[in-house]
């Protein structure tokens, strides 16, 4: 299946698969991100046959032009075609040895929500009232959340030490803090009504200065300071297991 063939959510899941195989099979740290998001997807999957979302067609219709975004960056950069530069951040640092799987995880959250989340709602609500998708565009979040707290959690069960340093460590916590969910939300939501109540002619404008932002909001994660390097330095190393067994732990 091609990306640009992607219309309903078990597609996304499907090709989210496929990434996951990929990245299993090659050791490829790209792999924690897809399989982090292929449980966002089966979540939102599940809250829609629940009827937990207002409007269910729109939000299968969010997830795939949302995920469509994540899945063409992923593609694009593995044949060394352009993408967004807030991508082409979270991709690098992929062949980085001493970043732990969290780093690369809020990595990839900084560029999808950041970004690529409020393009995605303006992008659905052409021609309609954008401000009918806020609350399923909030249960979308919440979801995502509750699962980045899950792997956390699961992470530090896999290390027990990731969790008594992560407390021990204020600037840890503090660039944990700045990725926050609520502001990571409230930032995308507000981009997307800009987005929403813009000319066409400077859409393409703002979405490169907010990339620029973003990408730079990457640098938390990628330099967060000399203490909290030697702690997430002294995670990494007691990190077991290959990457393809994270990814396994992940998923």
């Amino acid at each position: 299946m091609l990306p640009e063939q992607i219309t309903t959510i078990d597609e996304v899941i499907a090709i989210l698969g496929i990434i996951i195989s990929e990245s299993e099979k090659n050791n490829d740290t790209l792999g924690y991100f897809a399989a982090l998001y292929q449980k966002v997807t089966i979540k939102v999957k599940e809250g829609i046959a629940a009827g937990s979302f207002e409007d269910g067609a729109r939000m299968e219709q969010l997830d795939v032009v949302f995920a469509k975004r994540y899945i063409d960056a992923y593609f694009s950069f593995k044949k060394g075609e352009p993408i967004t530069l807030s991508w082409q951040k979270a991709f690098n640092f992929s062949s980085h040895y001493q970043p732990i799987v969290l780093q690369h995880l809020l990595l990839g959250m900084n560029a999808h929500i950041n970004l690529d989340l409020g393009i995605a709602a303006t992008e659905i609500s052409k021609g309609k009232n954008i401000a009918d998708l806020e609350n399923d565009f909030n249960r979308i979040n919440e979801i995502l959340s509750a699962l980045v707290h899950d792997v956390e959690k699961n992470l530090s069960e896999v290390w027990p030490t990731l969790k008594l340093i992560l407390k021990l460590a204020g600037k840890v916590d503090d660039f944990m803090i700045d990725f926050s969910m609520r502001l990571a939300r409230n930032g995308a939501w507000k981009f997307a009504n800009q987005l929403f109540s813009s000319p066409e002619n400077q859409i393409s404008s703002l979405i490169e200065v907010r990339d620029q932002k973003v990408t730079d909001k990457a640098h938390i994660v990628t330099n967060p300071g000399m203490v909290a390097t030697i702690v997430l330095f002294i995670i990494r190393v007691m990190e077991r297991g290959s990457v393809a067994s994270k990814i396994r732990k992940l998923n």
